[in-house]
């Protein structure tokens, strides 16, 4: 029986850097494709809402969020599915599955005819689709997490796995791009009518490449670990009832570290780029464009920034400067950024709190392994996430428009905050900077 390559041969230091380095890239290709395909939605969201639903419905944009929401609801089954298989059969052959149903998804969309042509089907097939994405994405993220930190080498394992949100960010970035070159070529009634089919098509087409990246990459989970869940010995390799019974408190841990990551999160590179979309509509369509593209750059950059230094002073010292910057500023992030018209301040505005965010976002990945032993890494890892991104997350856009409606957007202000405030309490009290953990295999 073959078996795929496995990180744990034993390799000279630079052999073992170059590797690791390698299996980093690979992993953020794949990453980068099936966040794209998240984000491509969100971004072209108000071209294709009238695709799918009556252009004299007056609620059609809440029904589009609604459905960005409801996809959430999937990540939990996806991670519990996933983490499953991830822990038992290998990271790899996991995230190649995730990928395949993405852009088996996106080109559903792509194809889907509009409401004029079958009615009410046409918001189904949308929801279906992104349901199954939302499984699909649920499983990426906690096996991805968990490869790109267990395929970084100690010492380096900040600065390696914080390419997990470069490429997360990324897939926004990418898809802002799209936005910005169909803008250069069309006109809005245009990318309403077709492009928007083109930009999903895109993201089902790159997935084909990193199909074939991730059948290449080395496998992390050790060989004797797959052996013992084929010959059906690891009862416990992603258990639920290990993870619940033996280790609930890093799981608990690892939701209440995401809750108010999850939350700035969406409210910052989510609802922040549609704030200056609607505040730049009209003739001004291309400048919000670019300011969008442009701060959404400046966020990925910044993610080996914030690894590197976790790599120098520790992981506790980023996320509290997140969790303080969080409390003090979303505020006025969420109250100012609206009504800002002026370009480069409207840049600054955003970009001051992906700083913020960034003590979040660069190491979230690499903390989250840390607490988790080998058998149960990416089940952890991922189903703490998705419960805290789907109850707190993926609702952030979809109360956000609520409040813009019901003029009560100070108060989803200070609902930010609050949430933030929870997990900095977590942070401060709970985590420590440095110390024995379970991928350096120091924690017994």
């Amino acid at each position: 029986m073959s078996h795929s390559p496995s990180l744990s041969a034993p390799l000279d230091d630079k052999a073992a850097l170059k590797r690791s380095i390698s299996n980093t890239l690979k992993g953020s290709a794949g990453n980068l494709v099936e966040w794209y395909d998240v984000y491509v939605y969100s971004v072209f969201a108000v071209y294709f809402e009238s695709q799918f639903f009556s252009a004299d419905d007056k609620n059609s944009t809440v029904y589009v969020w609604a459905i960005f929401a409801a996809t959430f609801l999937m990540r939990p089954i996806g991670a519990w599915y996933f983490g499953r298989f991830a822990d038992r059969y290998g990271r790899r052959l996991a995230l190649t599955v995730s990928v395949t149903m993405m852009a088996a998804c996106s080109f559903l969309i792509a194809l889907t005819p509009t409401a004029a042509t079958i009615g009410g089907w046409a918001a189904l097939i949308l929801l279906f689709a992104r349901l199954l994405q939302g499984f699909a994405t649920g499983g990426e993220y906690g096996a991805s997490a968990t490869y790109m930190s267990e395929a970084a080498i100690p010492g380096r394992r900040g600065f390696l796995s914080s390419f997990h949100y470069v490429t997360l960010v990324g897939g926004h970035v990418l898809a802002q791009l799209t936005l910005l070159t169909m803008l250069i070529f069309w006109a809005k009634p245009e990318i309403s009518a077709w492009g928007w089919r083109i930009a999903f098509g895109i993201g089902g087409l790159a997935a084909i490449v990193v199909f074939w990246l991730r059948r290449t990459m080395d496998e992390s989970l050790g060989e004797d670990s797959i052996e013992a869940a084929r010959e059906g010995k690891a009862k416990a390799s992603g258990s639920l009832h290990e993870l619940f019974v033996n280790q609930w408190r890093p799981l608990l841990l690892c939701f209440l570290i995401t809750a108010g990551g999850t939350v700035a999160f969406y409210t910052y590179s989510v609802n922040g780029p549609k704030m200056i979309q609607t505040a730049f509509a009209g003739n001004d369509v291309m400048t919000g464009t670019l300011i969008n593209l442009g701060v959404l750059t400046f966020l990925m950059v910044l993610q080996p920034v914030g690894g590197w230094l976790s790599d120098m002073i520790g992981r506790k010292s980023l996320l509290v400067f997140f969790g303080v910057g969080g409390v003090l500023y979303s505020y006025y992030l969420v109250t100012a950024l609206p009504n800002q018209h002026d370009p480069v301040l409207a840049f600054l505005t955003l970009a001051l709190g992906f700083v913020i965010l960034t003590g979040y976002t660069s190491i979230n990945a690499v903390v989250k392994a840390e607490l988790f032993p080998t058998h149960v890494r990416a089940l952890g890892v991922g189903l703490g996430y998705a419960l805290a991104n789907s109850l707190f997350g993926g609702t952030a856009p979809l109360l956000y428009q609520g409040a813009l409606k019901t003029d009560r957007v100070g108060e989803f202000a200070i609902y930010v905050t609050a949430i933030i405030a929870v997990s900095l309490f977590v942070y401060v009290f709970f985590l420590k900077n440095k110390g024995p953990n379970w991928l350096d295999g120091t924690k017994k």
